[in-house]
């Protein structure tokens, strides 16, 4: 089964990007950078003059996307972290290697990585590999640079946490505690169905209202404490990603329904606006929620990227303490900000 994608035009990028200002003297961590918004991002990122920090798997794919962005930008300072969001061990190894190469502190971490729809089955660990990619690892790893974002933070002003959500978190009505606990094989099956709660959908929908709740939490415990490090999340509407292939090819989405849904969507590009605006635009404040609308399915597909506040659906107590405690239990960590 093959998918091609249908090679969306930009529509706004270049406006947003070239209103951000410099970034340098800054270091920039993100998750997943081989293709999609993580590359466009680390690529701008370097653009502005930032260094950037690649956390990925190892592979070929990661070895070009890193040859790719030095190529490019020839002037700007981009290094591999080799990180398996789909093992806790690996994420301790990527956090000790941060350590090394920020002495002086971590400006951005954005958690960027995620995978979609795939079939019901458990990481090593045994959580199910949607929601320990998508949110826990991502936990994990804020978990444990922490320092490294307080250390920019008050050296430098400012630091920030980005992560970054989806459409389908309006999926799911509720975040559930199994979703985040050792069920992994066990949550709901392999039905494809979007639109009328098939497992794989459903899973990916939990770790998407994970990644909003996250932010919840975060700024929450920031604002509380005082601290200069912003938490914000975006999400990317209906981007053209390598996502949707990956989903084809594992038997999330059918082949010629993606390419009629794809047709509604935007470019990688515009898709990246979101997160981008969180790492870079100076006015972006803890706690808001970037992206092209606030809508469903439907109605945040694209479209011009805008800060909004976070919802009430996860950005509430019963949400933010089942997140937080699930979290830390999940990880092994006690996260105290």
């Amino acid at each position: 089964m093959s998918y091609e994608k249908p090679n969306l035009k930009n529509k706004y990028f270049s406006d947003v990007f070239n209103k951000l200002p410099s970034m340098e003297g800054k270091t920039v961590a993100i998750t997943g950078t081989t293709s999609g918004t993580g590359f466009v991002a680390a690529q701008a990122c370097g653009k502005l003059g930032a260094r950037v920090l690649l956390l990925n798997r190892p592979s070929k794919r990661a070895d070009a996307a890193l040859t790719d962005l030095q190529t490019q930008n020839s002037n700007a300072g981009f290094t591999q972290v080799d990180c398996d969001l789909q093992s806790f061990s690996s994420v301790r190894e990527a956090a000790k290697n941060l350590h090394s190469l920020c002495p002086e502190g971590l400006d951005v971490l954005c958690n960027n990585a995620g995978v979609m729809a795939l079939e019901d089955i458990a990481t090593a660990d045994g959580f199910d590999v949607q929601m320990q990619t998508n949110h826990l690892s991502h936990f994990l790893l804020t978990k444990l640079c922490f320092d490294l974002l307080e250390k920019a933070a008050n050296a430098r002003g400012e630091a920030r946490i980005v992560n970054h959500s989806s459409i389908a978190r309006k999926q799911v009505k509720n975040l559930e505690p199994a979703y985040l606990q050792k069920n992994g094989g066990n949550l709901g099956g392999n039905g494809a169905s979007m639109f009328f709660s098939g497992g794989r959908w459903v899973r990916y929908g939990q770790t998407k209202l994970a990644n909003a709740a996250f932010t919840a939490c975060l700024h929450e415990k920031l604002q509380a404490k005082g601290s200069k490090v912003r938490a914000l999340v975006a999400h990317p509407g209906l981007a053209e990603t390598d996502l949707q292939s990956t989903t084809v090819k594992d038997g999330g989405m059918g082949e010629w329904f993606t390419k009629q849904l794809m047709k509604m969507g935007q470019s990688r590009e515009d898709g990246a606006l979101g997160i981008l605006s969180c790492i870079a635009h100076p006015d972006a404040r803890s706690g808001q929620f970037f992206g092209p609308g606030m809508g469903g399915m439907f109605t945040a597909l694209k479209g011009p990227v805008r800060g909004y506040p976070l919802e009430v659906s996860y950005d509430n107590p019963t949400t933010r303490s089942l997140l937080w405690t699930n979290s830390c239990a999940a990880v092994g960590e006690d996260f105290k900000i």
